[in-house]
């Protein structure tokens, strides 16, 4: 797939540079990103659980225009490079057999356990449009609710595959396409897709094959319904049901957020053999039940988030029911979920949890500082299928500061500070530093 659009790509650019819209619609930005990472296991011994990493970060991105026509081409690229600016000693994680590296928390790892001093990945993009609908292959970053790269640390996961976008009806947009491969947030390595409790370990197994297909539906200005389906091959097979909706209420707006997930297994995880050569998700080992690892999940929440002269207050809960954990794409690198409790540091996704949340956030900019805004929001969540019946809880607080004028207006500061208390996960306090700008290159 990364070969055909590199070839697409250069076969457009060698006959179409001189199209007018190719060149005067494209864009070209240099993203800056700075960030400095701890995290303190704090169950861990001899500092085998704690990372702490400094790092500078540049993206590259570039996007054309369109060749004019009934059918036009163009290509995007980007262009990822990591720089460590310190290792810390911290993170002595140790290569997995077989491999020369393996991601630490911003950086792969030597097999001695030390960072890289750099690494880089890049993506390249073609691209074809005929009326309302378009069509990508090659690199991708798709946010859907089945499936979103992560950009939790330096820099951003990538995704190799096509997808195909059409706009054709009002109020109406359908997405459909095939992932095959990720290059993960903190590896230049492009690796095949798999699941929680299949990614690592002597048994560990991938795939090369994720369909996906669904739409938004925009049935008025401000209610939007959603329907998604996701499919990796052998592991899970994924419905997507979502109602957003923004009602005016006392001068603010209350933004409702409804979510159903119902995932079921695919191919070999739905059997025996097929889960003992590791086609497994993680959940509740019942010892004994020649169904444990199954895919089996129902997932529903329900966010309320209130917005008022500055103010922002939320409210959610959410349930996770069914024999395993919930199931997403993630190669053991990092790896996003379309959950309201996908945090700083846990996803509350386990089967049988039960999670509430409340949030409090506050744009300085109403005092008279733009740029300046604070949250702070709390989870708790229970039920989690165990012996016992464990429990966690995050507490979670963010301070964002972005210039707004001046030489350096549109330079940002952002702390992000977090702590995770588990009886099924590893107690974690989390800091991270950022500062982030942007140039505009074309």
């Amino acid at each position: 797939m990364h070969k055909l659009s590199l070839a697409v790509a250069l076969g457009v650019i060698a006959q179409q540079t001189n199209a007018a819209g190719f060149i005067e619609d494209s864009k070209a930005t240099l993203d800056l990103r700075n960030l400095y990472f701890n995290s303190d296991n704090r169950e861990s011994q001899n500092y085998s659980g704690q990372a702490e990493e400094w790092g500078q970060g540049f993206i590259l991105n570039f996007q054309s225009g369109f060749t004019e026509g009934t059918v036009g081409f163009g290509v995007d690229a980007i262009g990822l490079l990591g720089v460590r600016l310190d290792g810390g000693g911290r993170n002595v994680s140790p290569a997995k057999a077989g491999q020369d590296r393996t991601p630490g928390q911003l950086f792969p790892l030597d097999s001695d356990g030390s960072a890289v001093n750099d690494f880089s990945k890049a993506g390249v993009t073609a691209k074809a449009r005929l009326s309302k609908t378009e069509l990508r292959i090659g690199t991708l970053q798709p946010r859907l609710p089945v499936v979103t790269f992560n950009d939790g640390r330096l820099l951003p996961q990538l995704f190799e595959g096509g997808q195909i976008i059409s706009n054709e009806i009002d109020s109406l947009t359908l997405t459909a396409g095939q992932l095959e491969h990720a290059k993960g947030r903190n590896s230049s390595d492009s690796r095949g897709l798999s699941i929680a409790g299949a990614n690592s370990g002597a048994t560990s197994q991938f795939a090369n094959t994720f369909y996906f297909a669904g739409g938004d539906y925009k049935i008025t200005k401000d209610l939007t319904a959603q329907y998604y389906y996701g499919n990796l091959e052998d592991f899970y097979t994924q419905h997507f049901l979502g109602l957003v909706h923004n009602y005016a209420l006392g001068g603010g707006n209350l933004k409702s957020d409804l979510r159903y997930f119902y995932s079921d297994s695919d191919g070999k995880n739905g059997s025996v053999a097929g889960r003992a050569e590791g086609y497994r998700s993680s959940g509740y080992w019942t010892p004994g039940d020649s169904n444990s690892g199954e895919v089996d999940n129902r997932t529903w929440s329900a966010l309320f988030t209130y917005s008022h002269s500055g103010h922002e207050l939320s409210a959610g809960y959410q349930q996770v029911s069914g024999d395993s954990a919930f199931p997403f794409l993630n190669q053991g690198d990092g790896a996003t979920a379309y959950l309201i409790t996908d945090r700083q540091i846990g996803k509350f996704a386990s089967s049988g949890e039960r999670t509430w949340l409340a949030g409090y956030g506050y744009d300085f900019g109403k005092l008279g500082v733009p740029g300046l805004k604070a949250s702070l929001t709390y989870l708790s969540g229970d039920n989690i299928d165990h012996a016992t019946g464990e429990k966690e809880w995050e507490r979670d607080f963010r301070l964002d500061y972005i210039l707004h004028e001046g030489a350096l207006k549109g330079l940002g500061f952002s702390w992000r500070n977090a702590s995770l208390r588990s009886e099924v996960a590893n107690d974690t306090d989390e800091n991270r530093l950022y500062v982030t700008y942007s140039l505009p290159l074309l």
